[in-house]
């Protein structure tokens, strides 16, 4: 592409370590999320470029095919390696679909010797995981400051992150006897979904007619849709929708059958979902459908009348779901949680089931963390156990089923606003334009601001190994270190060494045998030759490589430093 639009401006950089969109089987939510956004962003971002950087080389051809699909390509896609690329710096903002900023915000000040360098951006996928909340308050502790951000996709994620923070900060000015650190900024945008793309998929009549069909169920009959992942754990424990169901099937004219699509993570999980269902719901029509199949999945978007998610779970955060629900047309039935109470509106769309939390305070809550961090407890048995004392309002669950069940001018109300919400809130084009604006903003806070003082100049904790264990060796390499040819030693020998396997393990930083056999070369020219002298024959470009070169040199007892 040679040129772009006149209405595309400005340039973003990606960390995308896989380097493909590509998800497997029973993917995670945040996977599927962030592959999401990054198609927005380069379909409806309005960036003129967007650099994809990964860890490994990879070609941004078949990339930037999964980018766009069957869109207009109008951004430029480019890609790179984050560890030596300049994108960042020249779009202004890295942005990374996981909150792990630290060693990133050291590296910024690495390579380019200035926090102001460009604004690093991460986004926030779940705030359960206590070693996940640790690396959100690491942030805190690195190189970052005003014009960092932390994407919050609901304002609950915002409230328990400020709270954490202050907690988080308060100890560390303690521990100094300071001040707490500047933190990153934590804006509020959601996550969201291509309203068009669910609109199309429900809205076909010979869908909703096979997919009922095959379902057993008449005109009049009520088909009640969960979709994902089917972990008592770590989404939902079943047995409030199995209970609220079969209390609004009691009530209806026709029948009422609960579809549960998503994928069971342990083999023994079904067999808790069945058991929970007979004894909870004994007389309700329950299926279990493959969620990983999009066709399947597809059609019942079409077939279903009522989406159901009660979620206790703090693992989840924002909850997708319900958004491709209500992009479906379809009435939803929530718990009121986190994200599910910023993207349903009781009344509108749907209906919020009240919650209520175990309790807080009385060492409870603590116990449960350190048998986690402390004692080993999985973090599945964490979550669970939190999930296990958190309550769904059942009663109210039935009553809004009930309502919805016996009225599909109700439903019917209830589906076009949530359409109308998706459209005006939750729309990728929508969201897309925050994530540009959030850039913008960032970058007029860092344009703005004074120059922080950079020291220590690199991370003292995970810092050049060899300076932080120089103690360790009886000599260290230096620029003015001399070396001398090795009795016996040539330049064929050290082309040679490419025979032996691990003679050139771990290639990737020194100069090749070639480079290193020219080095040779120049000290046995001069019978010695200092580390400085040697480097100076080469470009600068090289100088890193040949200096680790002429280490594996001595190494391998080609040159003598002694």
């Amino acid at each position: 592409m040679s040129s772009q639009p006149s209405d595309l401006r400005g340039r973003l950089a990606i960390l995308h370590p896989p380097g493909r969109l590509a998800l497997g089987p029973n993917p995670f939510g945040k996977d599927v999320a962030n592959a999401q956004l990054w198609q927005a962003l380069a379909r409806h971002g309005g960036y003129a470029r967007i650099d994809m950087l990964g860890l490994a080389p990879f070609d941004p051809a078949p990339l930037g095919d999964e980018l766009f699909g069957a869109h207009p390509r109008r951004t430029l896609i480019a890609g790179g390696l984050v560890a030596h690329s300049r994108a960042p710096a020249e779009a202004g903002t890295l942005l990374r679909g996981q909150p792990d900023l630290y060693d990133l915000a050291w590296h910024r000040r690495r390579r380019h010797g200035s926090d102001r360098a460009y604004s690093l951006v991460g986004l926030i996928h779940t705030l359960a995981p206590p070693a996940m909340r640790q690396i959100i308050a690491n942030t805190q502790v690195a190189p970052m400051h005003p014009w960092d951000a932390l994407i919050c996709t609901s304002p609950s994620v915002r409230e328990n992150l400020e709270a954490m923070f202050e907690g988080w900060g308060e100890h560390l000015a303690q521990r100094t006897g300071g001040r707490a650190p500047p933190r990153p900024a934590l804006p509020v945008i959601p996550l969201g979904v291509e309203a068009e793309r669910f609109a199309a998929l429900a809205d076909r009549p010979e869908a909703r007619a096979r997919q009922r069909a095959e379902l057993g169920l008449a005109d009049d009959d009520v088909l009640v849709l969960w979709v994902g992942r089917l972990s008592y754990y770590e989404k939902a424990f079943p047995q409030a929708m199995f209970t609220a169901v079969q209390r609004a099937a009691q009530v209806a004219a026709g029948r009422v059958v609960f579809a549960l699509a998503g994928w069971f993570p342990g083999p023994d999980d079904r067999g808790y979902y069945e058991a929970a269902a007979r004894a909870h719901a004994p007389g309700l029509d329950v299926r279990y459908l493959d969620g990983n199949d999009a066709v399947l999945l597809g059609d019942l978007w079409a077939g279903a009348d009522i989406f159901l998610s009660l979620v206790d779970n703090i693992q989840e955060t924002f909850g997708i779901t319900p958004l491709e629900a209500m992009a479906a047309g379809l009435p939803v039935v929530a718990s009121d949680w986190d994200g599910y109470r910023s993207t349903v509106r009781d009344g509108v769309e749907g209906f919020l089931i009240p919650t209520l939390g175990g309790p807080a305070g009385g060492g409870l809550g603590a116990v449960l963390v350190e048998r986690h961090t402390v004692e080993g407890a999985s973090y599945q048995a964490y979550v669970g156990s939190v999930a296990q004392h958190t309550a769904v309002h059942v009663a109210r669950a039935a009553e809004a089923l009930t309502a919805l069940v016996r009225s599909p001018d109700l439903r019917r109300r209830m589906g076009a606003a949530g359409r109308a919400r998706i459209r005006e809130a939750f729309d990728w084009p929508v969201v897309a334009r925050q994530y540009h604006d959030l850039t913008d903003a960032l970058a007029a806070v860092r344009a703005g601001a004074a120059e922080p003082a950079a020291r220590p100049p690199a991370d003292p904790v995970k810092g050049d190994p060899f300076a932080g264990f120089a103690g360790f060796p009886s000599h260290r390499l230096t620029l003015d270190t001399r070396l001398a040819p090795a009795p016996g030693a040539d330049a064929a020998g050290i082309l040679g060494a490419a025979a032996v396997a691990l003679d050139v393990a771990f290639p990737n930083f020194r100069a090749p045998p070639e480079l290193c056999a020219r080095a040779f070369g120049i000290i046995a020219e001069r019978s010695g030759a200092t580390v400085r002298e040697v480097l100076s024959e080469f470009p600068a470009p090289e100088r890193r490589a040949v200096e680790l070169g002429l280490a594996w040199l001595a190494k391998l007892g080609f040159v003598d430093w002694l």
